[in-house]
């Protein structure tokens, strides 16, 4: 199975959204972590709501940190955490540069998770 992890640096918004649309879209087809390079411990309370208002639970997810899930993974997607992201092996590495909505408004917020569930649509979209 086929392993894709997001990081972030407090893995409690963008990683965790992203987490959440890959594990919608792929159906169970990979195995998707998230996690982050100096994690919060925290969920974004605005992520959960806003992720919630799509319809899109949170609940079960929680920060935790790049070094506590498999450092061996097949796709690794940095969400914008610059020279914070930590250096894993991975047969591929893409580097998304989201901003961090955390403290944005809902409407920009929104904008963050629209553009965050467009990238992993075609991400799992062009898996091989």
């Amino acid at each position: 199975m086929k392993t894709i992890l997001f990081v972030c640096i407090e893995n409690s918004c963008r990683s965790q959204i992203a987490e959440a649309y890959a594990n919608l879209y792929s159906k169970s087809k990979y195995q998707v972590m998230s996690a982050g390079s100096k994690p919060s411990g925290t969920i974004n309370p605005t992520a959960m709501k806003l992720m919630s208002e799509l319809g899109h639970k949170m609940t079960g997810h929680y920060s935790k940190s790049i070094d506590t899930v498999d450092q061996n993974v097949d796709y690794l997607i940095f969400m914008g955490c610059g020279d914070s992201c930590p250096n894993i092996s991975a047969k591929d590495r893409v580097e998304w540069e989201i901003p961090d909505p955390k403290d944005m408004n809902d409407k920009e917020f929104k904008e963050v998770i629209a553009l965050i569930d467009k990238q992993v649509q075609n991400l799992i979209k062009n898996i091989i």
